[in-house]
């Protein structure tokens, strides 16, 4: 049986992606205030000594990161991809994949509305 925990996370970044139809509104600069969720699964036999995926106040290494790296900045001098959500979800899973072993899925949101997910 497998065990899913998620936790979600917030930032506010601007963007501005390239190749779209001319008068496309995202060609423009713009910002959002997005939302990251991580979801770390395990089987039941591999959940720690207290019954744990893992614990959630491990994952205030990611908190932090996000405000560091990505609060209030401009994403396209961050990645080396079109900063589209579904690219933010690839790059974001790559660098913490090697903290978290255990991440099996990481969702980005620019829009209440909106879901990109990324799951290997």
């Amino acid at each position: 049986m497998t065990l899913r925990i998620t936790k979600r996370f917030e930032f506010s970044a601007s963007h501005q992606l390239s190749g779209l139809r001319e008068g496309h509104q995202c060609a423009r600069l713009h910002g959002h205030n997005y939302a990251v969720e991580l979801e770390l699964s395990a089987d039941r036999t591999e959940l720690t000594p207290t019954g744990f995926v893992r614990d959630y106040g491990d994952l205030s290494v990611f908190k932090k990161w996000l405000d560091d790296t990505l609060d209030h900045r401009h994403l396209n001098d961050l990645i080396d991809a079109n900063p589209t959500a579904e690219n933010l979800a690839v790059w974001m899973y790559q660098h913490w994949s090697k903290e978290f072993p255990e991440l099996s899925a990481l969702r980005v949101s620019e829009t209440p509305k909106t879901w990109a997910e990324y799951r290997p």
